[in-house]
């Protein structure tokens, strides 16, 4: 049995609030603010950004039903007023059918939106914005977590709404727990009220 290797406690990549403004505000085309306003606004990970489903969007509750996410897992996380205005406008122009955001297949119909243009959208934002940070998928879903603990939204609910099974995965890249259990809401409605 060989001992296993211990991988280094590198901190991730948190964007200021000022940066996920200027991140938000970057891209021309509607769809690719929101892939990054639902990317920050719901704490998404890739893969469950690209399985969304228009069936997923409940306006009424102002809520998104994340299905089978990292260890197989439903959960609901808030929606914004502000995605909720921009995702019916966007539906209203692009009329996806089944995903809530479309690629296109090798053949051009329409497909599930891949990974990689995923990563395009985030990495030409980040350019065109002028913001020096190396950022990923992945930092807005950090940034997410960071912004809503410094909201005062306490560390559980930031665990449940990451969707993390074990509390200290939330530890090791939050800095600051509030205590005391408040209703769950997107850092977007906060956001931009300062």
């Amino acid at each position: 049995m060989l001992p296993s290797i211990e991988r280094p406690q590198k901190l991730p990549v948190v964007l200021s609030r000022s940066e996920i403004k200027q991140l938000l505000k970057t891209p021309k085309l509607l769809k690719h603010r929101l892939v990054l306003a639902m990317l920050y606004g719901c704490g998404l990970r890739c893969f469950e950004l690209r399985s969304l489903q228009l069936k997923d969007l409940d306006f009424d509750r102002k809520m998104l039903h994340i299905r089978q996410g990292k260890g197989r897992k439903d959960r609901y996380v808030p929606l914004s007023q502000m995605q909720i205005r921009g995702l019916k406008k966007y539906i209203a122009a692009d009329h996806p059918t089944t995903w809530c955001f479309n690629g296109y297949d090798r053949k051009g119909n329409p497909s599930q939106l891949s990974a990689m243009g995923v990563q395009w959208i985030v990495r030409e934002a980040r350019k065109q914005s002028g913001i020096q940070k190396g950022i990923t998928t992945h930092s807005l879903r950090h940034s997410y977590a960071t912004h809503l603990l410094e909201m005062g939204l306490d560390i559980i609910s930031v665990k449940d709404l990451l969707g993390h099974a074990d509390i200290q995965t939330t530890l090791t890249y939050l800095h600051v727990a509030q205590l005391g259990r408040q209703k769950p809401f997107s850092p977007l409605d906060r956001l931009y009220k300062e």
